[in-house]
């Protein structure tokens, strides 16, 4: 049996029965290396120089948590909840909350891209008008998580550019396929729509009915900020040069470092202008560090996971395992890739680790069973988004557990990971079957 495919079922096990993520990915690891022979001391450093790559996400999550704080420190989150709540009332609420939480989180994929941080500062004030509308936070799940990964996924632009550019058709075009000319937004508008199709079904059948919740306290979150209109146009400035300079540093080939050097730009502004009192600097920071240390604790941990499954060497053999089970039936072969990437993304909780995995694999199969360079570019491009909704490692789905969750009523398993898996990933896996066949 598979080593990878062993260890990715136990860590997935574990965390449905309410075993810790972190836990549950160390001991996949561990049972992952033991079965492809690597003994307890190859596993280990394996899982440790793992941990290293980590490192950098979790200091940009850090980071853009302090910043998230220290904009809520302002007031401007209040702001924007106080409005929302003073339109309850009306027939179409519920669908305004909707609607403007998962444009909230396409935006935080290009057009202010802070990814996660605003969930955890904008949502918990959102908890009581979301109780008062009797909405299933299911489905507030679902919709932050389409918007986080149809996003960058589909528009090329802030994290999409990471992703489809940077990665995707570069780790492509390595692999020996000349992607000159392609227009990536066409060749992904099929998966993109799978996952629109499973949001629609979300919304308007799976959790339509009203579910109730206590008004209970929130765990961790600060006192309301007082609404100064100084402050907040501040922090829109901040949140403005925050993504400016990850613009600058993507067009400076930093991409991958945009996140803190913004962060931390935006951080310099509201300090310098006194938006935030140097006296309250440290609070404040600590504070929103400790928002965001979990969910990098478990992305440091999730790179670990994801090192030993590489030294195993057996996602390959999967890959050759599945060719040669389907041989030149294009059906079952797509079929069969885009679940390994599913298999692979579920346990390291990245589309952006899984893509360099599963590219120089994917390309040679995908032209000797004769897919067209855009069903080859749908079919990695899909199998690499596989999984990111619906693992319990992935920011997809901690960073919605971590603004529902905390009034202790949104179990990350059975309220974030659950959902999200099946609302997103049956779809989107038929749409890239559909896309294999079709381009």
């Amino acid at each position: 049996m598979n080593a990878v495919l062993i260890a990715v079922i136990i860590m997935l096990a574990l965390a449905m029965l309410r075993v810790h993520v972190v836990v549950s990915l160390f001991i996949g690891a561990l049972a992952g290396g033991l079965l492809a022979g690597l003994g307890l001391d190859g596993t280990l450093v394996a899982f440790q120089e793992g941990l290293g790559g980590g490192a950098k996400i979790a200091l940009s999550y850090a980071l853009l948590g302090a910043f998230a704080m220290g904009v809520a420190a302002t007031g401007l989150p209040q702001l924007l909840a106080n409005q929302l709540s003073t339109r309850i009332g009306g027939a179409g609420s519920k669908w305004l909350l909707i609607g403007a939480l998962t444009a909230m989180a396409v935006m935080s994929q290009n057009l202010i891209p802070v990814h996660i941080a605003f969930i955890p500062l904008l949502v918990p004030p959102l908890l009581k008008v979301m109780n008062s509308l009797r909405l299933d936070r299911r489905l507030v799940a679902c919709c932050l998580t389409f918007g986080l990964v149809t996003t960058y996924m589909f528009v090329p632009v802030g994290f999409g550019s990471i992703y489809l550019n940077d990665i995707l058709l570069f780790n492509i075009q390595e692999a020996g396929l000349d992607t000159a000319g392609m227009n990536i937004m066409s060749i992904m508008a099929i998966p993109a729509l799978g996952m629109l199709c499973g949001l629609l079904v979300a919304v308007f059948f799976s959790y339509r009915s009203p579910r109730d919740y206590a008004d209970a306290p929130l765990a961790g979150q600060p006192a309301p900020a007082e609404v100064v209109p100084f402050k907040v146009g501040v922090a829109v400035v901040a949140i403005v040069a925050t993504f400016a300079m990850q613009i600058v540093m993507q067009a400076l080939d930093f991409a991958s470092d945009g996140l803190m050097v913004g962060a931390l730009t935006g951080l310099a502004i509201l300090l310098l202008t006194g938006a935030v009192q140097w006296n309250q600097a440290d609070d404040v920071f600590s504070s929103g560090m400790r928002m965001m240390a979990l969910i990098g604790f478990i992305m440091i941990t999730a790179q670990g996971f994801a090192a030993v499954m590489s030294a195993t060497g057996q996602v390959e053999s999967l890959v050759a395992a599945t060719a040669e089970l389907f041989g030149d039936n294009q059906f079952a072969a797509a079929g069969a890739m885009l679940a390994v990437g599913l298999v692979v993304t579920m346990g390291i909780g990245s589309s952006f680790s899984t893509l360099p995995i599963i590219s120089v694999i994917f390309v040679p199969l995908c032209l000797s069973l004769g897919f067209s360079p855009a069903a080859t570019v749908a079919i990695i491009g899909t199998a690499g988004a596989l999984g990111d909704a619906g693992s319990p490692a992935s920011d997809s789905t901690l960073g919605p557990t971590a603004g529902l969750g905390t009034d202790g009523q949104h179990d990350h398993i059975r309220d974030s990971v659950i959902p999200t898996f099946l609302h997103f990933n049956l779809p989107l896996l038929a749409a890239g079957w559909a896309a294999a066949l079709i381009l």
